[in-house]
């Protein structure tokens, strides 16, 4: 073997040693972070995101070590990605394990508007809920087809038995500019691309107290959870601080 060869091979071996083990996966996180928004997303550099018109987004705020609530409350774009939704029948969440409610404020905003400012409530649409079970009239935002999405769920939901989609109404609502109760962050309501359902079928981690631990407690329909995940859509209740009448449009989180 020849000294340059040699000196080649600890080259691609110190390289291939720098690289974080998690490289690929933040990739394909990435990756997928894209392709679900492709009305405003062109790529990413592994760095930064890049938007359809033109502006450039950090992907994280080079803090590594966040604990949770830190994450919370702080997310970056690639902190909102971390956590795995586990798509389809799935055991009670570990510990703080909630996928999704890691969320970063100001990706969502710029894609959304800003409910405050009035720049969410231009892109509503009306579309009617249930037509056949309840057929009442909730507003939703048209934007990534979220409202199409949200009428293809109302139409599979009203097909189920009585027994099944009674849980999906009345509703609690959609369009709601307030921030998240424990975190101070702005609310996927506050976007119009979450809905609350039946409030007589849901439970909630904070009406369960603030104890140690949280006993999981869930009456809405695993057939309701299917159709929603289906359209892009993930619940509340796959969440350890579950929140199970609730269900928004995340559609990165179930292309794994």
């Amino acid at each position: 073997m020849t000294i340059a060869l040699r000196a080649a091979q600890i080259v691609v071996a110190l390289v291939a040693a720098s690289v974080p083990a998690d490289a690929q996966t933040r990739t394909e996180l990435l990756d997928q972070l894209v392709r679900a928004y492709p009305d405003f997303l062109t790529g990413h550099d592994g760095k930064q995101i890049s938007w359809r018109d033109g502006t450039k987004m950090p992907v994280d705020d080079g803090v590594d070590d966040k604990s949770f609530d830190q994450r919370l409350r702080n997310a970056s774009i690639i902190d909102q990605l971390r956590l795995a939704y586990p798509v389809g029948a799935s055991a009670p969440p570990a510990l703080n394990a909630d996928p999704g409610r890691f969320r970063n404020e100001a990706f969502f905003t710029k894609m959304y508007g800003d409910c405050r400012a009035g720049a969410v409530q231009r892109n509503l649409v009306t579309i009617t809920w249930l037509p056949r079970s309840w057929g009442k009239a909730v507003q939703v935002t048209r934007i990534n087809g979220v409202a199409d999405r949200l009428k293809e769920v109302s139409a599979e939901i009203d097909k189920l038995e009585p027994a099944l989609r009674a849980a999906a109404f009345p509703i609690a609502g959609v369009l709601s500019c307030r921030p998240v109760a424990d975190t101070g962050k702005m609310s996927m309501h506050g976007y119009a691309v979450a809905i609350d359902l039946n409030l007589r079928y849901s439970d909630y981690w904070l009406w369960a107290g603030r104890g140690k631990s949280i006993p999981y407690k869930n009456r809405m329909p695993r057939e309701i959870v299917d159709i929603f995940e289906r359209h892009g859509f993930i619940w509340g209740g796959k969440w350890y601080h579950y929140d199970t009448m609730h269900f928004e449009y995340r559609p990165e989180l179930l292309a794994r």
